[in-house]
């Protein structure tokens, strides 16, 4: 279905201008010239946006559109058309829900790159609501799944202060949920209607990583062709998940503390203080102490995050969890294939609780899919798990090699040697931009991000020259 947009504006030139260029975009658009013929059809057709000028001829003015639109359907995107000098006045209807404003005279190009880029997040936000609906028909604690003391404890952390705004620094190894924990932090908080924005700040260029979190203005820096909005104006109302913060450069760090004392931020290329409403939760699998202590991460900005802690067991740690983790991903994927799901066969779930799992719950995941979907018989058999090269507990500690390593940690050091050294090559090879890399490689992009961050590759280590093993 083409997304719709109503365009309200009282210059005939401007209106019928608006609907060509929208329609050739592949929009369905109509068109209100006054305000109150707006409100009208605001009430009987739902719209993905709406364009409307500020100041209208005469009756309704753009701010009562704006208004009417949050209080019959909050979930469409509003985008403000001003005059030259009504700017003060626009940064008003923002803080009271626009979505963006564009200042007459205006290019077509900026009008195209300002509705797809509204209409995408009001689609993203729509997907949200949805996929929240899913999480809390779920059974469990939301999607985390645990009885040993470890997990309970996560839990009983998360259920008390969830409906507080307090900050909470969320730590663990990669892959051990911890973004599961922070979504359910949102979703069991008064922000939960509200958006909740993940940024994985180590897959962010040094370079483009304030651009993201705090927006900019057009022609800021080389490539601005528009304003954007950042991330923590994205989340206004909700809460910003800042994964793998110990990432950070010590700059942002420091911007990103000012927001969390002031509650206002402003765009690259502009002066101007934006005031934000925005819940932080922060999550690492580094050392953030020797960080600290080293001067590599702020020690202001640690005590922000770290009002609350919460930390997450590594699944080696918990392997009573694996038969009830494991059911609940066959299940999943089953659904998704649209069959029955397949059991796991007594040997191969006794071979699952051995294994040491280094890549943790995430692992777990991509196994038991693998397996589920390859596997000939009517139960997974040990043979489908594909586990014979990435150890298991028998194999990392009980044998050593001469300098103290286990077997299982010599060749998991090595594979990933040679993972950083061809990732590290690829990514300069391609100017550190990882949606090339990904493309060059033959992988998807969020799963390369993903081995970037499991790997703890940093920007600088593609960019300066250093070796892959370097830091």
């Amino acid at each position: 279905m083409k997304p719709r947009i109503l365009v309200v504006e009282d210059e005939n030139a401007i209106r019928i201008a608006l609907k060509g260029l929208l329609t050739r975009e592949g929009y369905e658009v109509d068109l209100a010239v006054e305000g109150e013929s707006a409100i009208e059809q605001l009430g009987v057709q739902s719209y993905d946006l709406v364009l409307t000028d500020l100041a209208l001829g005469h009756g309704a003015t753009g701010m009562d559109v704006l208004k009417r639109v949050k209080e019959i359907r909050p979930e469409t995107a509003v985008v403000m058309i001003t005059a030259h000098g009504n700017e003060k006045i626009a940064v008003e209807a923002m803080k009271a829900g626009a979505e963006d404003y564009v200042p007459k005279p205006f290019d077509n190009d900026e009008i195209r790159v300002i509705v797809r880029r509204s209409i995408d997040r009001y689609r993203l936000e729509r997907e949200h609501r949805l996929l929240l609906d899913q999480i809390q028909r779920d059974t469990g604690f939301e999607k985390l799944i645990g009885s040993g003391p470890a997990m309970r404890k996560v839990f009983e952390t998360v259920q008390k202060v969830a409906e507080t705004d307090l900050s909470v620094l969320i730590r663990g190894e990669s892959g051990t949920g911890k973004e599961l924990v922070a979504q359910a932090l949102h979703n069991r908080s008064s922000r939960k209607n509200r958006p909740f924005i993940t940024v994985n700040c180590a897959a962010i260029s040094r370079e483009l990583v304030e651009s993201e979190l705090f927006g900019h203005e057009k022609g800021s820096f080389t490539g601005a062709d528009s304003r954007r909005l950042g991330r923590f104006e994205a989340a206004d109302g909700g809460t910003i998940f800042l994964d793998e913060i110990g990432d950070m450069p010590l700059e942002t760090q420091a911007k990103v503390l000012r927001v969390l004392q002031e509650k206002k931020l402003e765009r690259v290329g502009s002066t101007q203080s934006i005031d934000v409403d925005v819940r932080v939760i922060s999550a690492t699998h580094r050392d953030l102490e020797k960080e600290v202590a080293s001067e590599e991460f702020r020690e202001d900005l640690y005590y922000r995050l770290k009002v609350v802690e919460v930390e997450l067991p590594p699944l080696r740690d918990r392997t009573e969890d694996i038969p009830a983790l494991a059911h609940r991903f066959l299940d999943q994927v089953a659904e998704r294939l649209g069959r029955e799901p397949k059991p796991l066969s007594p040997e191969a779930l006794a071979t699952l609780t051995r294994h040491a799992w280094p890549g943790n719950v995430r692992e777990l995941r991509n196994v038991l899919e693998q397996a589920a979907v390859l596997a000939a018989g009517e139960a997974i058999e040990v043979g489908d798990l594909h586990l014979q090269d990435r150890g298991t507990h028998s194999e990392e500690v009980g044998v050593s090699t001469a300098d103290g390593m286990t077997f299982g940690d010599a060749k998991r050091h090595t594979i990933e040697s040679f993972e950083r050294d061809f990732l590290l090559r690829a990514l300069r090879e391609n100017d550190g931009n990882v949606s090339r890399t990904a493309q060059s490689i033959g992988m998807v992009r969020q799963s390369l991000q993903q081995k970037i961050r499991e790997l703890d590759l940093r920007s600088e280590d593609w960019g300066n020259g250093k070796t892959g093993n370097g830091h």
